[in-house]
């Protein structure tokens, strides 16, 4: 595997609610914590320290709009997290072949016993 796997990065994306608050910002464009909040089941505080984290990790950014900031999904970033995660993704069918091709392999020298 080329890429080095980024800890925070799937950190931040492990949890349910930053994904969902990430499909949410996907699908409209942008959101603030208020529009956020009042679309998932956590509190306005909850969702500007997600916001928080998937800033620091690169996948949001935020600009002024008045009182509040405005998200966006960093579409560049989202894409490279994706890449990276089809690399693990590819890394880990090969051991799982691996591990299958063994496995035969036993089966047939117990069964030719």
């Amino acid at each position: 595997m080329s890429a080095v796997v980024d800890d925070e990065l799937w950190s931040a994306v492990g949890d349910p609610t930053r994904r969902r608050m990430l499909d949410l910002l996907l699908a409209e464009g942008s959101g603030t914590a208020t529009s956020l909040a009042e679309r998932l089941p956590v509190t306005r505080q909850a969702v500007a320290k997600h916001l928080a984290v998937l800033d620091r990790v690169g996948l949001v950014h935020a600009t002024a709009a008045g009182r509040e900031r405005q998200f966006r999904v960093d579409q560049a970033r989202l894409a490279r997290a994706v890449a990276q995660l089809a690399e693990v993704g590819a890394a880990w069918d090969a051991r799982l072949q691996r591990i299958r091709r063994i496995a035969e392999t036993i089966a047939r020298e117990s069964q030719s016993r």
